[in-house]
């Protein structure tokens, strides 16, 4: 079980990031946040945390599997 969590807040960061880099590029409306520049920074900074999770969660799990 190991990196379990690190790898569902990864997933979990990757999706969000690209739904409100998607809203502050507009192509998804119907929200607030639909449009606003803002949204287009911060969507792709919590992506690549998102990533750098995932990450950290695979090694773990690798790491897991040797011992």
């Amino acid at each position: 079980m190991k990196g379990w969590f690190r790898l569902t807040l990864g997933l979990l960061a990757v999706v969000v990031g690209l739904v409100w880099t998607l809203q502050g590029l507009g192509t998804l409306r119907g929200s607030v946040m639909s449009g606003d520049d803002a949204w287009t920074i911060i969507g792709p900074i919590v992506v690549v945390i998102g990533l750098v999770l995932l990450t950290l969660g695979l090694r773990a799990r690798n790491r897991g599997k040797r011992t």
